[in-house]
């Protein structure tokens, strides 16, 4: 097994920049090709960015021996076909969320992922972080007490005007909630474990070109435990998370990208006689932590923290709370 892990970039995305820093900063990886649909402009990328190797279609990266594991950063549409095509080529996969937006797609990507032995996860950056995982041990050791509430929210100001941004079109599974709302469905679900998601409900603001760019939602968990979720693309920017129980509450300012720039993260516990306890993580970029994820996976056999089976479970809620907010009626979240 190579002491190295070889990335491609699918794509040309802006997402990229965010993960590009920590491969380079990583000691087991290394950027070494980027694809693009026109092989002129994946080579001013490469130019650009200092990248090695530039494709002039996405199947020529999944073809070059020299790539270990490939980020894909594609429009939400495009994730689960090309993740089924990487893994076909014997290529590990780190994958954009949302993974998949239909269950056959899901279906595909497990059968994939299995029949090739190459390792795939969602790129849920914000889960790979050490205040994500402070979080849920707070949970799991009862610091807060028997779980009751969790609210959380991803919202920011995309205007009428970017009607052309891939996150407006509804070919391209745009929508607040594949963008963004994905966000504080997966806390929901892995901070409400071992409790399981039952049903939702939820209403909607429908935007210019159809998608909706508003969602508000409730998920009630199988013994009592209700999240209140929101994503927007038409507020001011705002996020945070809220973990309420009987004990204690957990403020998370920063649930999404803790760590950035090098900056401390901070959370806050408050406890039912009134003490207040400030808990800080120290600073680490979430995208290097899943960069090393995918390391620890491929060269040292570690499990993903975003399992497949995981993103299963994201994949029924959200469907669950499309289907509610189209319909007005509850809706129960099945097995997908």
């Amino acid at each position: 097994m190579a002491k190295i892990l070889r990335w491609g970039l699918l794509s040309t995305a802006n997402i990229n920049q965010a993960l590009m820093g920590p491969i380079h900063a990583s000691e087991r990886s290394e950027l070494v090709a980027v694809a693009s649909r026109e092989r002129e402009q994946a080579a001013a990328y490469a130019q650009r960015w200092g990248i090695p190797k530039a494709h002039g279609s996405y199947q020529a990266l999944l073809d070059d021996p020299e790539v270990d594991v490939v980020y894909i950063s594609l429009p939400n549409a495009l994730h689960a076909e090309w993740t089924v095509a990487a893994a076909r080529a014997g290529k590990h996969v780190l994958c954009e969320k949302p993974l998949v937006t239909a269950r056959d797609q899901m279906d595909r990507v497990e059968e994939a992922a299995a029949t090739y032995n190459v390792v795939v996860f969602e790129a849920f950056m914000y889960l790979h972080h050490p205040q994500t995982q402070r979080a849920r041990e707070l949970v799991a050791q009862g610091h807060l007490g028997p779980l009751q509430t969790i609210q959380s929210w991803f919202h920011f100001y995309l205007p009428p005007e970017a009607s052309e941004n891939v996150r407006l079109q509804p070919h391209l599974a745009g929508g607040s909630l594949w963008d963004v709302g994905v966000y504080p469905n997966s806390l929901a679900i892995v901070m409400a474990e071992p409790e399981r998601p039952q049903w939702a409900m939820a209403s909607q603001l429908l935007g210019e070109t159809g998608v909706e760019v508003s969602m508000r939602a409730q998920i009630h968990f199988t013994r009592g435990v209700v999240a209140q979720i929101s994503s927007s693309f038409r507020t001011p920017f705002r996020e945070g998370a809220y973990l309420v129980g009987e004990e204690g509450v957990l403020w998370i300012p920063e649930p999404w990208k803790p760590g950035l720039a090098g900056r401390d993260a901070v959370m806050t516990l408050t406890r039912r006689d009134g003490s207040v306890e400030e808990l800080i993580t120290p600073g680490v970029d979430p995208y290097l932590c899943e960069v090393q994820a995918m390391e620890r996976c491929v060269l040292d056999g570690a499990p993903p923290v975003v399992p497949l089976d995981l993103s299963r479970r994201f994949l029924e809620s959200i469907l669950a709370l499309y289907g509610a907010a189209s319909t007005g009626s509850p809706q129960p979240i099945r097995p997908a």
